[in-house]
């Protein structure tokens, strides 16, 4: 394991809180490993597992990841692949001891660890973080590695970042220190790049098209080297593929300007450098790090109140008229009005229709509020004593419901040296993790303008910005980015010549008066805009159609404009 002329080998088997249950035997019995990690954690799982601890104080973390670990601990000790992972979510130390037990009933050889003390919600208030329900400081990878180093085979933490789990493993194989910046930000861009699951290996992937086999997508793995390069790749005849267009997708996934902040090293995203080493086999290296920012950042959750909603179906003619008179009609028979209350007409009908789903259009209404009485039965009963007094054809997709709780997302920041990072190691000897002592103020990217357009294109044709440009998108609390990418020089500087932010917001109409960042990454052939507050106050109290910003790239990439015509006829366009 300590052999730094072989790279270390990590598997990752989770990108999400309900990710493929079989990805950790797929995994193990897929071929060589010397780590497998899984991400567990997001900014909605954080709540979800707050008000599970809520219920009951001794839950908090991903019940998944036990369920997994005693399907497979035996696979795990034979092959001696060590295992780290975030699933310990509020309650690193809960899972811990319930590991320690399926250990002890199994009768396996195996040591647990755990890292702690990202969660601060007790002191939330005297660190000027409010009144949460969650607040968790995002840790970095040095507990992990400090766990490893004292003889751990299975360490647990709460929120660390996602790539931390990857940074704390190499860290360990490669006794990389605080000033090994750049290979602690070359394991940064691995770990980011292998956290997602399966989007490293075709999934959510704009060119979908172009990849055989997509029915089971392998999970990634990354090779990571010495030096800090990396080569990402996925088991042998598993499905998908891992491309320098799929690898690239990943890279520009949740990111905000060219520095992508960790607590261990700031990685220069600008200075990534991607080849094709074989097939399925991408190499990552160039990466250049910078000292970690002087605060980590923290996941805050807050009870925002109930949340109710409903949808009447529309159909045929007068679709603006019939939803006119009902909106009319509910409003007026509200006894108590909620404090919030939105509606949404979504076209979706077609005239002269040869169905009636396409002659039919949905009208959505959500209700928000602190008091679940004006949010309650009440609110959902209204619209469905309206069912014989209202428009022609009135119908609803569900029965009435009584709301639930939906929480509100902020980001929030502490000085790390506040933040007791913890590690409990095998033997029970709690060590505490000083933060690096390299960290200062964070840089601040400025927004890029688009490149001085210099070129005579020719003739150009009207078509999808997708025949072009593969996106990714995603959200980053009420924030969302649309990462976008060519696959010449060529297209690469077209693009950049042309998506202007005046250009982004006249493209997607709904994001016209919202503040939108614009970062070039001319290494990665993309451009990467962040949108402000498209999102509201984060996933789990917005009622956007598509709350996670997931099929924003998409939306994009279908809008239709001029391309010179040289392009539209590229091989693989």
């Amino acid at each position: 394991m300590s052999d730094a002329s072989r790279p270390v080998r990590i598997g990752n088997v989770s990108g999400f809180y309900g990710d493929r249950f079989s990805a950790v035997r797929e995994m193990l019995e897929g071929g060589d490993l010397d780590f497998i990690t899984g991400d567990y954690l997001a900014e909605l799982t954080m709540l979800i597992l707050g008000r599970d601890r809520m219920k009951n104080p001794d839950l908090g973390y991903a019940k998944t990841f036990l369920r997994q670990m005693e399907e497979n601990l035996h696979l795990v000790a034979e092959k001696d692949v060590k295992v780290v992972v975030n699933a310990g979510g509020l309650n690193p130390h809960g899972l811990a001891v319930a590991l320690r037990e399926l250990v002890d009933r199994l009768d396996v050889d195996r040591r647990v660890a755990f890292v702690n003390g990202d969660d601060i919600v007790g002191r939330a208030g005297e660190l000027g973080l409010g009144s949460p329900i969650t607040a968790n400081a995002y840790l970095g990878g040095f507990g992990i590695k400090t766990a490893l180093d004292a003889g751990a085979d299975i360490v647990v933490t709460g929120r660390v970042t996602d790539a931390s789990l990857v940074v704390g493993s190499a860290a360990s194989v490669f006794g990389w220190g605080y000033e090994d910046l750049d290979q602690l930000a070359g394991a940064v861009v691995a770990g980011h790049i292998i956290e997602c699951s399966a989007q490293a290996t075709g999934g959510n992937y704009s060119f979908f098209t172009e990849i055989p086999d997509m029915t089971r997508l392998g999970f990634p793995i990354a090779e990571v080297h010495a030096d800090g390069s990396s080569v990402i790749t996925k088991h042998e005849g598993t499905g998908g593929a891992v491309q320098v267009g799929t690898v690239t997708a990943q890279l520009l996934y949740e990111i905000g300007g060219p520095r992508y902040y960790n607590p261990d090293a700031t990685a220069r995203i600008d200075t990534v450098e991607l080849a094709q080493e074989s097939t399925d086999r991408v190499r990552v290296s160039g990466v250049r790090g910078e000292a970690p920012p002087k605060d980590l950042k923290v996941s805050l959750n807050h009870l925002g109140g109930i949340r109710n909603e409903f949808e009447v179906v529309l159909t045929g003619l007068d679709i603006e008229a019939k939803a006119e008179l009902f909106q009319k009609q509910f409003e007026a028979a509200l006894g108590q009005r909620p404090a919030e209350l939105t509606w949404e007409l979504v076209r979706l009908d077609r005239p002269d229709a040869d169905t009636e789903e396409q002659a039919s259009a949905m009208l959505r209404c959500v209700a928000r509020d602190t008091d679940p009485k004006k949010a309650g039965r009440q609110f959902t009963g209204a619209a469905v004593e309206l069912a014989l007094a209202s428009y022609p054809g009135f119908t609803l997709t569900a029965p009435p419901g009584n709301g639930s709780p939906y929480g509100v997302f902020e980001p929030g920041y502490v000085d790390a040296a506040l933040v007791p990072h913890q590690v409990n190691q095998p033997d029970g000897v709690t060590v505490r993790i000083d933060p690096s002592p390299l960290r200062a103020e964070p840089i601040v990217d400025e927004s890029v303008p688009a490149a001085a357009s210099s070129t005579d294109w020719g003739e150009t044709v009207d078509l999808p910005l997708g025949t072009v440009a593969g996106a990714r998108s995603g959200d980053k609390g009420g924030s969302a980015n649309i990462g976008l990418w060519a696959r010449t020089d060529d297209e690469y500087a077209w693009l950049d010549e042309t998506l202007s932010v005046a250009k982004l917001k006249e493209l997607l109409p709904e994001v016209a008066d919202l503040t939108v960042h614009r970062y070039p990454l001319p290494n990665l052939r993309a451009v990467n805009f962040v949108i402000e507050q498209v999102l509201g106050r984060g996933v789990a109290e917005n009622v956007r159609f598509d709350p996670q910003a997931k099929g924003l790239g998409e939306w994009l990439r279908s809008r239709v404009v001029p391309i010179p015509t040289r392009f539209s006829k590229t091989e693989g366009n």
